[in-house]
């Protein structure tokens, strides 16, 4: 039997790494689990649906990573709250592979073994442990819906006997999967829609939906996407031309939302604070990558500000402001990804440290770090000299996941 510690997450996160669904799938399966206090109550999970569920209440976080085998979060957790893990345990969650490799530098010299969900592999049979899918499904969702809330006008256009209301129009930028989402849920408000993305093979998607696409459709673009699905870096040629087009589309644009992430690098800038101030008065930007620096400039991180009479939405986490569903999509992900490491036999785990799944999400094992791109930050940091040595499993890694708009 293994236990499965859930601790509470920190004040800005409302999400919560286990549901009473998966819990119940969970027990069901032989696993024992633990859950500190109050920590569902912000994704609307009681104490009393976890019990019915067949975990355990205890009374804070500590108690709850304390035996554990496998520890479940959302965030990564407290350097503190980690050293009272067992040693050769389990930690699975959004780890933030992308900054602060000192810090988890810090968490790999406990002994745990640390999995971070955002690098899990684009491979068919990890599409059902795929967090930035299905968090980022939900922040498109929630971008379009904030966006509305706040336009001081209609999406659709409708026709009374006092006259004709237009239609908004929406324009995306980046289409991964937010990108696809806020195209999909601006159509069904019923505002006209464009989009734009340096993939080729983004187009086909966007005009799927029902959405118009824009780029510069030169031979650079047709070659724009790697094998692996990533868009590749542009000339500066090509950025001036595309920057032109959006400049001059942005301005009929009543809301603008921006989603492109790349991977491990800062948030590219899609949107200048000229573009900005080109747009009427009464509009809205959405930048869904403020958090890794912002597709927009003058976006302030964590805030809604007004600049020229546009409003500018820099929310954090629009998924944590869709708990409900953000922690159950969130849960059944751990889920699918901990039946991987588990003997259906025994119940036990049984890790396969060759399993490209298990392999590509591994940050550290064994005290230290397995991980090519964190071990790469360490030594341009002044890293320890055992992180200066990746190890095999180091040498190879098996590509993140992208975020946002930017495949």
């Amino acid at each position: 039997m293994i236990t499965i510690g859930v601790p509470a997450e920190g004040p800005d996160e409302p999400r919560i790494g286990l549901s009473p669904e998966t819990a119940k799938r969970l027990t069901k399966n032989g696993a024992k689990i633990q859950v500190a206090s109050g920590a569902g109550t912000r994704s609307h999970f009681s104490d009393t649906d976890f019990k019915d569920a067949g975990a355990t209440i205890v009374k804070d976080s500590a108690a709850a990573v304390k035996g554990a085998d496998v520890v479940f979060t959302v965030r990564r957790p407290s350097a503190t709250l980690v050293r009272g893990m067992k040693k050769d345990a389990l930690l699975i969650g959004m780890l933030d592979p992308f900054s602060d490799a000192k810090g988890l530098e810090t968490l790999a010299k406990t002994g745990v073994d640390l999995f971070s969900m955002e690098l899990m592999p684009r491979i068919t049979r990890a599409q059902s442990m795929d967090v930035l899918s299905s968090q980022s499904n939900l922040a498109g969702y929630k971008a379009v819906v904030d966006a509305a809330a706040a336009f001081g006008r209609a999406l659709p256009m409708m026709m009374t006997a006092a006259g004709t209301v237009p239609a908004a129009k929406v324009f995306v930028m980046g289409a991964g999967v937010a990108g696809l989402q806020a195209i999909a849920t601006a159509r069904r408000l019923g505002a006209v829609v464009t989009a734009t993305d340096v993939r080729p093979a983004a187009k086909e998607q966007v005009e799927s939906l029902g959405a118009k696409f824009i780029a510069v459709e030169d031979e650079e673009f047709k070659q724009a996407e790697t094998a692996g699905g990533y868009a590749k870096q542009m000339s500066a040629e090509y950025q001036k031309k595309q920057a032109e087009l959006i400049a001059e589309h942005v301005k009929a644009q009543d809301i603008v939302i921006t989603t492109a992430l790349i991977p491990g690098r800062p948030a590219p800038k899609l949107l200048t604070r000229a573009m900005v101030e080109s747009m009427k008065s009464g509009s809205i930007v959405v930048d869904l990558a403020v958090e890794r620096g912002g597709n927009v400039e003058g976006a302030k991180p964590g805030e809604v500000i007004q600049h020229d009479g546009v409003t500018i939405m820099g929310k954090f986490n629009l998924p944590g402001l869709i708990p409900v569903n953000a922690s159950s999509l969130y849960a059944k992900n751990l889920t699918s990804f901990l039946d991987v490491m588990i003997d259906k036999e025994s119940k036990e785990l049984a890790l396969d440290w060759d399993d490209e799944v298990i392999k590509g999400t591994a940050i550290a094992k064994d005290g230290e770090i397995v991980n090519a791109m964190v071990a790469d930050q360490l030594v341009g940091g002044g890293a320890s000299p055992a992180a200066k040595k990746p190890s095999a499993a180091a040498k190879t890694p098996a590509k993140p996941n992208p975020e946002g708009g930017s495949k």
